[in-house]
C-alpha cells in the first residue's frame, strides 16, 4: 500500500511539472505581448525597455523558465502584471470564493443525481423516470455558458427573482449578518444551479447502472420474497451499495467542475479564480496564469489520488489487490 501510494504521489508530481512546463512555453509563444496591454503608445522606448527588464520579459525563455521555477520552489509566485499585487494574495482572495461555488454546486449535483438515479431505476415510476432522464440529458448536452445565460434571461430578466451577476448587492456592506448571508445565498442560486444542472445526469446514469446491478443480486431477491417494501429495499439495501463506486468519480468530476466553474464565473460575474484566470489570459498576465494553472492541476491530481485512496479503504477487494501488486 505504501509503495503504491509513493508511486502515485511521484507520478502526480511529475505530471504537474510537465503540465506547468508546457503551459509556461505555450502562453509565452502565443501571439500578444503583455507590454502592449500595460503601456500606451506614447510611452518612450527607453521606459518600455526598462519595464520589460524589470518584469524579466527581455530575457530568453529558458532563463525565464528556470527563474520562475526557482522562485516557485521557494514559495514566490511573483507579482501579477495586470493587478500589480502579489499573485499569492490574488489566489488567497479568489480561491475560497471558487471553492464555495463549486462545493455547493457539487452537493446539489449529488442530490439531483441520486434522486434521479433512484427514480430512473424504479419500475414504480417509469414515465416519471423517463421524463427526468430526458430533461437531464438536455441539460447535460447544452454548453454551461448557454444554460447560465438562459437562467439569467428567465429568472433574472423576465421574472426578476434573482440578481443577474455578482456575489453581493451594492449595499451589502450596510446589511446585518443575517441579511448579508441571505444576500449571498440569493446571488449563489443561479450560478450553483447552472453548474449542478450541467453535470448531474452523467452521475445519475452511472448510479442507475450500479443500482441495476445491485437490484439483481440474490440478497435483494431474498428481501423481496420476505415482503420487504420496494422503497425500503431501494434506500436501505440497494442504494448504499450502489453509491460505493461513486467515490472513484470524484477525481473525474474535478476537471469538469473546475472547467464549468470558469465559464459560470464569467457568465455570472462571480469574482472567483475562474474569472481571474480568464482575465489573466486576456491580459497576458503570465505569473497569474501559471499560478492558477498550478492550483487547478494540483486540485485535479489530488482529487484523483484521494479517490483511489478512499476506494481502497472502503472496498477490501481493491485493498487486497494493491497489497498483492506491491
Amino acid at each position: 500500500m505504501l509503495v503504491w501510494l509513493g508511486q502515485r504521489i511521484l507520478s502526480s508530481i511529475i505530471l504537474v511539472f510537465l503540465l506547468l512546463t508546457a503551459v509556461f512555453f505555450i502562453v509565452r509563444l502565443a501571439p500578444g505581448n503583455p507590454m502592449d496591454l500595460m503601456v500606451g503608445e506614447d510611452i518612450q522606448k527607453s521606459d518600455r525597455l526598462a519595464l520589460e527588464h524589470q518584469l524579466g520579459l527581455d530575457r530568453p525563455l529558458a532563463v525565464q523558465y528556470f527563474s520562475w521555477l526557482g522562485n516557485l520552489i521557494q514559495g514566490d509566485a511573483g507579482i501579477s502584471v495586470a493587478r500589480h499585487e502579489p499573485v499569492a494574495d490574488v489566489i488567497a482572495e479568489t480561491l475560497p470564493i471558487t471553492l464555495m461555488l463549486t462545493l455547493t454546486a457539487y452537493l446539489l449535483h449529488l442530490v439531483l443525481a441520486i434522486s434521479s438515479a433512484v427514480l430512473m431505476s424504479s419500475n414504480r415510476t417509469p414515465v416519471f423516470g423517463s421524463m427526468i432522464q430526458a430533461v437531464g440529458l438536455f441539460f447535460y448536452s447544452v454548453p454551461p455558458f448557454w444554460l447560465g445565460l438562459m437562467l439569467i434571461m428567465v429568472f433574472a430578466g423576465i421574472l426578476g427573482w434573482f440578481p443577474t451577476h455578482g456575489m453581493h448587492s451594492a449595499d451589502a456592506s450596510f446589511l446585518g449578518p443575517i441579511a448579508q448571508a441571505w444576500d449571498l445565498l440569493h446571488h449563489m442560486i443561479l450560478p450553483v444551479t447552472a453548474l449542478a444542472l450541467s453535470m448531474f445526469m452523467g452521475t445519475a446514469r452511472y448510479l442507475r447502472t450500479g443500482l441495476a446491478e445491485v437490484l439483481d443480486q440474490d440478497y435483494i431477491l431474498a428481501a423481496r420474497s420476505r415482503g420487504v417494501g420496494h422503497w425500503r429495499i431501494m434506500f436501505r439495501h440497494a442504494l448504499p451499495n450502489a453509491l460505493l463506486p461513486l467515490v472513484t468519480l470524484v477525481g473525474l468530476h474535478l476537471p469538469f467542475l473546475l472547467g464549468g466553474a470558469l465559464v459560470i464565473e464569467v457568465v455570472f460575474g462571480w469574482p472567483g479564480m475562474g474569472r481571474v484566470t480568464v482575465e489573466a489570459i486576456g491580459a497576458r498576465d503570465y505569473p497569474l496564469i501559471m499560478t492558477t494553472t498550478l492550483v487547478a492541476s494540483v486540485a485535479v491530481v489530488v482529487g484523483s489520488l484521494l479517490a483511489d485512496i478512499l476506494y481502497t479503504l472502503v472496498d477490501p477487494r481493491v485493498r487486497q489487490g494493491s497489497r498483492e501488486g506491491g
